[in-house]
């Protein structure tokens, strides 16, 4: 009897602050290791500049963004990441999202409306070169439909979080998002390394590099990361144009939706604006909110300060998690075609708006 009534407590629903205290006590272990790792590197990226200094040496100047990563990099694939840790290093998109709202203080409605007509030519040319080259990649590759379609749909709006806003959308199968994903992250850790090599060999200024990072870069957090790495200016501007990528996610899902219903293999959407609604990345309207604010002159200037610096240490939060959470075998288990099919189409596309960037340079101020 007393091992039944256990059972049925057992069964009972919690009340919700205990639950939500749980979920606080499951993510903080996860949090103080984003926290260390990316004031890790901060400490390496001061320390060496302040060797230098001290001996009169002149020494690389590595950003704390690359380090942090580094480091999440080793720690994930050398000693792994333990279960205890994993709902916290979860919450770097929930970090990276927090900070792009607040680096919404730094633009000012005069300075996006400035680079905004350049930058939505660039990125709707983008999406649409992205879209017909991927597809067709998938058709020749003889990969399934779905996948091809949720490769289509990361590499050209915003990686991992569009594929799994379109997995519902078009019913697809986990293996089938479980391969794209694997795809897009190897390419996006890769990108970290690849685009501020060539950025500087070719010494793209701070708003073409940053330009060209949010357009040629799947995931946010990779594009965000890989243009801080460059600089902070750079790193704004890749900001701004991988957010202008992502406000399109809800059409294009909801287009994918409605040409899987006709083909009779996902659910028919009834209510278009509110599937647009809920498949829109909110944290845009935050971005646009505080911008707003901004040039309304709701902040003083040393409040935009502190906004800017809140954002920072969130982005470093979020840097960390990108290390933490890339396992490079994990991903070499999920085969190889999409890889391929992933790495050729973001040569091409990463190429296509270099190209576009380095045309349009003299409109880009």
């Amino acid at each position: 009897m007393a091992a039944s009534s256990i059972a049925i407590d057992s069964l009972r629903p919690r009340p919700k602050p205990l639950q939500f205290l749980r979920r606080v006590i499951d993510i903080v272990p996860g949090f103080l290791l984003l926290a260390a790792v990316g004031y890790s590197g901060k400490i390496v990226e001061h320390s060496i500049g302040t060797y230098g200094k001290v001996h009169h040496v002149t020494l690389p100047n590595i950003e704390y963004v690359l380090w942090a990563i580094l480091f999440g990099l080793a720690i994930s694939n050398i000693l792994g990441v333990a279960p205890v840790f994993r709902a916290g290093v979860a919450t770097y998109e929930f970090w990276l999202k927090t900070g792009i709202v607040l680096l919404g203080a730094r633009f000012l409605l005069g300075d996006l409306l400035k680079l905004g007509g350049v930058a939505l030519t660039l990125v709707a040319i983008e999406l649409t070169v992205s879209l017909l080259f991927m597809t067709a990649l998938g058709h020749f590759f003889n990969l399934k439909p779905k996948l091809t379609s949720l490769l289509a749909i990361g590499s050209s709006i915003c990686g991992v979080s569009a594929i799994i806003a379109a997995k519902g959308a078009i019913d697809a199968d986990d293996d089938d998002v479980s391969f794209a994903i694997a795809a897009i992250l190897s390419l996006g850790a890769l990108s970290l390394f690849a685009f501020p090599a060539i950025g500087h060999h070719l010494h793209l200024s701070d708003t073409m590099y940053g330009m060209w990072a949010g357009l040629g870069i799947d995931n946010t957090a990779e594009a965000t990361a890989a243009g801080a790495i460059y600089s902070d200016a750079a790193g704004r501007v890749a900001i701004l144009a991988k957010t202008a990528r992502s406000a399109v996610l809800g059409f294009v899902v909801l287009g994918y939706a409605f040409y899987w219903a006709r083909q009779g293999q996902a659910q028919h959407v009834e209510k278009p604006w509110a599937f647009l609604w809920q498949k829109f990345p909110k944290f845009i309207l935050g971005f646009m909110l505080i911008s707003i604010l901004a040039t309304v002159g709701v902040f003083r200037k040393d409040q935009i300060v502190s906004l800017a610096n809140v954002s920072r240490w969130a982005f470093l939060l979020s840097f960390a998690g990108v290390g933490l959470r890339t396992n490079v075998r994990d991903l070499l288990k999920q085969g190889f075609r999409p890889f391929i099919v992933g790495a050729l189409g973001e040569v091409v596309i990463a190429a296509l708006t270099l190209g576009m960037v380095i045309a349009s340079g003299k409109y880009l101020h």
